[in-house]
């Protein structure tokens, strides 16, 4: 289904969710390890891991064939993880904050790279009350899939837009529809890579990194797009934890597509130049406040459509969403995911998970509930909205 033998395509996801107390709607501190042992015996051939807080459990999937394939997989592993924590009295949140816990509240998880992680970047990683969700995408060769790395950075705000679900921090209302971000980026190596074209130059770099003491592998490179460390793959990290599991396999649609197209043209020495890094840099603060409602600064030249040095001005989302869909038309064709690819539309008109807490908390405020309690029912909505994903 994936065409020619240079253009196929495989994909797995890992999703951060958060347990909560379906009494208090607060995360749950320290689960019942039941979850997890659940979990475990019930959820290959995929996987489940702990994070860095013991309030979050981590999916992974196993490797897929399709896009078709990973939406199987992802609701195989939720269904999994909130069947699991519901039978030890836990609900399983995906969203990338949750609205009002404290990170003064929650305990680490027992492992020795934690704790040491914790010596190291102290506070900035003990604020890190967040999950994401990552794309693995497996294709080409070592080299191709640094050239593709390198060429998708500019589709990163589009694609981060669209997975927003992290407006609320400690009881606040943040304006970011993805204040996760801004989370993230008290960390070192974080946010876009610069721009390589071999795999020897990233190799060189990761040794480089290692020979000054800063890390150990390149496993400690958080950047929105990566290299896997474990798999030959190209990892999406952009992006928050979806609460609607069609958002979410419908932006691994777009990224599936966006990658054999930009393969195509790496192909036939067609790749589009490149916008400085600075430019793509102000794009992803951009979609990180506004979400679907931001309008990016359009990459392409007015005269040329594959000038990404000049740029053409501003272009609303759900333009830029619509004319890449149109543009990706051929390869969600030979991938078999058009209606997943196309759903990306609908996250723009209907909003992100994001859009929906803020709009579920003001109108719960008209309602007539304070602060707390509307907070209280978002937590409700996303809990929902997450156990509908496992139906």
């Amino acid at each position: 289904m994936n065409g020619p033998a240079d253009l196929r395509i495989s994909l797995g996801a890992e999703e951060e969710f958060f347990l909560v107390d379906p009494a208090t709607r607060d995360i749950l501190t320290s689960p019942r390890p039941g979850i997890f042992a659940e979990c475990e015996r019930r959820i290959a051939p995929h996987k489940v891991t702990t994070e860095f807080l013991r309030s979050q459990i981590e999916t992974n999937t196993a490797v897929c064939a399709s896009v078709a394939e990973l939406a199987d997989a992802m609701h195989e592993t939720r269904r999994v993880v909130v069947e699991a924590a519901e039978q030890h009295g836990a609900a399983v949140m995906a969203a990338s904050t949750h609205p009002f816990a404290a990170w003064t509240d929650q305990l680490v998880t027992p492992r020795e790279q934690y704790r040491d992680f914790e010596i190291v970047y102290q506070e900035s990683l003990r604020r890190f009350l967040v999950g994401g969700m990552h794309i693995h995408a497996g294709f080409g060769d070592a080299d191709s899939r640094i050239r593709i790395m390198t060429a998708i950075r500019r589709y990163l705000p589009l694609l981060h837009s669209l997975s927003g679900s992290s407006p609320f921090n400690e009881g606040r209302e943040t304006g970011f529809k993805s204040f996760r971000l801004n989370l993230v980026g008290a960390l070192p190596r974080t946010g876009l890579p610069g721009p390589m074209w071999s795999r020897a130059e990233f190799d060189e770099l990761v040794e480089r990194y290692r020979q000054l003491e800063f890390i150990q592998t390149a496993s400690e490179l958080w950047w929105d797009i990566r290299p896997s460390h474990s798999f030959p793959t190209i990892e999406l990290r952009i992006c928050d934890v979806c609460t609607r599991l069609t958002d979410a396999v419908s932006i691994a649609a777009l990224y599936a597509c966006l990658v054999r197209c930009l393969l195509r043209r790496d192909r036939d020495g067609k790749l589009p130049p490149e916008p400085p890094l600075e430019i793509i840099a102000e794009n992803r603060w951009i979609a990180q406040r506004y979400g679907v409602l931001a309008f990016l600064g359009d990459l392409r030249g007015r005269g040329d459509a594959d000038d990404g040095a000049r740029g053409g001005g501003r272009i609303d989302v759900g333009d830029h969403a619509a004319r890449l869909v149109e543009e990706l038309s051929e390869d969600a064709c030979a991938l078999g995911c058009e209606t997943e690819l196309s759903h990306a539309l609908r996250i723009v008109q209907e909003g992100s998970g994001a859009d929906r807490q803020i709009d579920h908390y003001r109108l719960r405020r008209l309602e007539g509930d304070d602060h707390d309690q509307a907070l209280h029912s978002v937590v409700d909505l996303i809990l929902a909205e997450t156990r509908d994903g496992t139906a």
